[in-house]
This record gives C-alpha cells, structure tokens and sequence, in this order.
C-alpha cells in the first residue's frame, strides 16, 4: 500500500515540519529531514522560538481548535474500526471488510500528519 513503506522495507521518512512523505533519498550524504525551505524555516522558527522557555525540544505546540479537530478525527478512526468489528461479527464478506479496512487506513494516514 502506498504510503507505508519505501523500496528499502522500512518506513518512508516524512518531513518533520509537515509530515508530507520525502522522495527517496539517492546517494551519500545526510538524509533530509525537510521537503522543502519553506518547512526547514518554519521548524527554525519554532526552535527560536520556544529556546529559553520549559518547552521541551521537539514538542509540538497546537492550537486548542486544533486539538478539537484532533479529537473528533480520533472519534471518527474509532468508529471505524468498530465498524469493522461490527461486520466482521456480521460475517460481512471480505470485500467489504477490506473496504472498511481500507477507509481505516486512510483516516488513520489524514491524522497522521498532525500539521
């Protein structure tokens, strides 16, 4: 499945501002972090910005509409899953049980990229 994994087996690195998935990565030299400047900035910015505070490094700061927003997508994945329960207790067929699976994984890749 798209999304999951690089040729190499392991995970597909992510930009760590965004979350957007990189491009694999060819040759020597160090592996990038960023998709881009403009997400390179940004994490700068937030770096200077919290330096001298109790913030600890690496946190992610949202905002509280963010975080309602957070929640209800979390909401919404664990109705599905137990939409998936539900149909498999049903012995629903595995197409639609895959379907279900596949709306599952869908949401769960959204949330994932919390930025």
């Amino acid at each position: 499945m798209a999304g999951y994994a690089n040729t190499s087996g392991r995970p597909a690195p992510v930009c760590q501002w965004c979350g957007k998935e990189l491009a694999e990565q060819q040759g020597r030299g160090r592996r990038r972090k960023f998709c881009g400047p403009s997400c390179k900035q940004r994490a700068y910015e937030q770096r200077h910005n919290i330096a001298g505070t109790s913030v600890a490094e690496g946190s992610v700061i949202l905002r509280p509409e963010r975080v309602a927003a957070l929640r209800d997508e979390l909401y919404e994945l664990r109705c599905a899953a137990e939409d998936i329960r539900t149909a498999a207790e049903e012995d629903a067929d595995a197409a639609e049980i895959r379907h279900l699976c596949d709306e599952l994984v869908e949401m769960a890749l959204q949330i994932e990229k919390l930025r």
